[in-house]
């Protein structure tokens, strides 16, 4: 093959390529329409029979085409989040839920501060953020901004946050109060000081990063502290979302999230204290990895990443933290204690066991 066959194929690729974009963004505009259709019909965003039937479309044109099946159901997997991406974004601006209102962000220059400040500026609020960062905008001291909020969000670290609830009971806001932490138990004698003088104020657990830009499938946690109307307001926020609202007491919530963030942290921090201290090389052992190693590091690498001090906070400042980690403990000394011993059987059955448990519990 010679270099100007070469440059004429690279080319004609090129302008396919081109076209598959200029497609894509097509598609985009008619989605956009659509949406509009639905949110004047009063229909949802989301229609899983009908998305079934799109894959499973493209799927058929594949094979028809000598294509890979899997290749076309990822594509228009990856399509259909994209239209529903700006489906959702479009009807939460559309309804304008905040229009008129203000919102104070503490915290709002942090990752999940800055996806609230995004996220309420897309309904209409007026939003300020209250930041020791702040330089150019906003203010270091939430309680030098200017006038009076219809809203505080409370994007803060957990030490941090239960001052800032305490300071506010000495000037107590009029407005709707809430914090995003994702413990409660550090946070209970302030929330509920609030609560007694008569603060409108609800606790908040969005179950996501601050990447995200669907919330189909993501759960946002109600932790009511005694003003039910307040945790109520809260939830209406997210009202224009895919967001699958989840309310659920105090205690409850830091119990299960010691096993849900608290257990899972756990296993990747250990994991790549593990290979860490293997002396054993990442490249190398990337060479030679197997497909659950792969998703496994994947993992870990992306809890590498994530701020030590808020892991450390979820790990330590849990009430109910120990629990899971014990659990933890004594899972690995059990499997441990199998191989040293040569008992297959009590392997394998610890393996069923975890199989079982899946099961039953998945379905109930």
């Amino acid at each position: 093959m010679g270099s100007n066959e070469l440059s004429g194929l690279r080319d004609a690729i090129a302008d396919i390529d081109r076209e598959i974009v200029s497609l894509s963004g097509r598609r985009n505009d008619l989605v956009a329409r659509l949406g509009a259709l639905k949110r004047a019909g009063g229909m949802p965003i989301r229609d899983y029979a009908h998305e079934k039937e799109v894959v499973e479309r493209a799927r058929r044109i594949a094979a028809d085409a000598g294509l890979s099946e899997d290749l076309a159901e990822r594509m228009m997997l990856e399509l259909i989040r994209s239209s529903l991406v700006i489906q959702e974004q479009d009807r939460v601006e559309a309804d304008s839920a905040g229009t008129g209102r203000s919102a104070l962000v503490i915290g709002g220059l942090g990752r999940m501060g800055g996806w609230f400040a995004r996220f309420l500026e897309s309904q209409g609020f007026y939003v300020e953020i209250a930041d020791p960062g702040s330089v150019d905008s906003g203010v270091p001291d939430w309680r030098d901004a200017s006038g009076t909020f219809d809203l505080y969000v409370i994007a803060a670290p957990l030490t941090a946050t239960q001052k800032i609830l305490d300071e506010m009971t000495q000037a107590p806001p009029s407005g709707l109060v809430f914090d995003i932490g994702s413990l409660k138990t550090p946070l209970r004698s302030g929330l509920h000081r609030l609560a007694r003088i008569g603060v409108r104020v609800t606790s908040v657990h969005p179950m996501f990063g601050p990447e995200t830009d669907l919330l189909s499938g993501r759960h946002v946690v109600l932790v009511d502290v005694g003003v039910p109307e307040a945790t109520l307001e809260a939830g209406e926020l997210f009202a224009s979302t895919m967001a699958s609202m989840v309310e659920m007491d105090l205690d409850s919530h830091d119990r299960l999230i010691a096993y849900i963030l608290g257990l899972s942290h756990a296993l990747n921090i250990v994991f790549l204290a593990a290979l860490a201290e293997s002396g054993e090389k990442a490249g190398r052992l990337a060479d030679l990895s197997s497909t659950t190693f792969d998703k496994q590091l994947a993992v870990a690498t992306q809890v590498a990443g994530e701020n030590p001090h808020l892991y450390f906070e979820i790990q330590s400042l849990n009430e109910y933290g120990g629990e899971a980690l014990s659990a933890l403990s004594e899972a690995v000394e059990r499997l441990r204690s199998l191989v040293d011993s040569e008992d297959g059987a009590g392997f394998a059955a610890l393996m069923e066991r975890g199989a079982s448990y899946l099961k039953e519990t998945m379905q109930s």
